[in-house]
């Protein structure tokens, strides 16, 4: 069971940004859902997110995101923590969703900085501080420049962590160095995840906590497998899984999150029904990520042992 403190340090290792299996008539299939989760619980993660990036948040329905946190928490039993997405580009829409997720029994939430608007940085710190004034969760910051066309700004992040609300930051830029610039200017409880699998390693190497993560839906022992590696000070073997992930991660990366999807379905864990405008990988794509699983499979059976 997780301890009730409300320290943060349980934001570490691999975290599965899980995705939302969807059933032939395009509902939640919940039962395969459930099963990732506690696949997930059984390989030792220490949270889950659901209904983020890799959960198609953005074609989701509002009772779907609040169902799928329930699933959550009642697979999880308190054995993990859930992180809840419930990110917006509308200040008032990222409120309903961060209240709902709460009412749901999420532990914590996560808030996307605002899509496609393009804030200033005062319409940043305005709108995640009317979240966080919105709830008694955790509030983790996700900033993915790549889709949402506008960062945070170092110094925006510094104001908002003055509230120890906010508890960590998911930075998918994958600029490492960004990393060290912040560690000397944040708390020492802030954790700071990655959300780039490609470059995990480096940052978890350069003081990072975690990861938040796609890869680990397909591999999770081999996940765990780096990071305890890592953290024991074998560099040499944490290196060798990293190595072994990336082709596989490359691929997530490209077409996300179909290709996870396909390769999940591969697995015999989901199917890989994807909603409009995401659609499913072409046969040349399936065929590449089929093969990066197969290359996956002594590395995964040796970490399992």
């Amino acid at each position: 069971m997780v301890s009730p403190s409300k320290s943060a340090d349980w934001l570490s290792g691999y975290i599965p940004d899980l995705p939302t299996p969807f059933n032939e008539q395009g509902g939640i299939d919940e039962l395969a859902f459930g099963r990732l989760c506690e696949r997930q619980i059984a390989a030792g993660a220490t949270a889950l997110v659901v209904g983020e990036t890799s959960g198609e948040s953005s074609t989701l329905e509002p009772a779907e995101r609040e169902r799928l946190v329930r699933i959550a928490v009642d697979v999880a039993r308190h054995r993990v923590r859930i992180i809840a997405g419930a990110g917006s580009n509308a200040t008032e829409r990222a409120i309903t969703f961060t209240q709902a997720a709460e009412a749901a029994g999420a532990d914590a939430i996560i808030s996307v900085v605002p899509y496609y608007n393009k804030p200033m940085p005062s319409g940043l710190s305005a709108h995640f501080r009317a979240v966080a004034a919105a709830t008694t969760l955790p509030v983790i910051v996700h900033d993915i420049p790549a889709r949402t066309v506008r960062g945070l700004p170092d110094d925006t992040l510094v104001e908002l962590v003055r509230s120890a609300q906010f508890v960590g930051l998911r930075d998918s830029s994958g600029d490492i160095a960004r990393l060290m610039r912040l560690q000397a200017r944040l708390p020492a409880s802030f954790r700071l995840l990655t959300g780039d699998d490609t470059t995990s390693l480096a940052y978890l190497a350069a003081g990072g906590h975690g990861c938040i993560s796609s890869v680990s839906n397909v591999t999770p022992d081999l996940c765990m497998a780096l990071f305890r590696n890592l953290r024991e000070g074998r560099l040499r073997q944490a290196r060798e899984v990293h190595q072994a992930l990336v082709p596989l991660a490359t691929l997530l990366e490209r077409e996300h999150p179909a290709a996870l999807k396909f390769a999940l379905a591969v697995l015999g864990f989901m199917q890989p029904t994807t909603r409009l405008p995401i659609v499913q990988l072409d046969a040349s794509a399936k065929a590449g990520v089929a093969q990066a699983v197969a290359g996956l499979a002594d590395e995964y059976l040796a970490a399992a042992q």
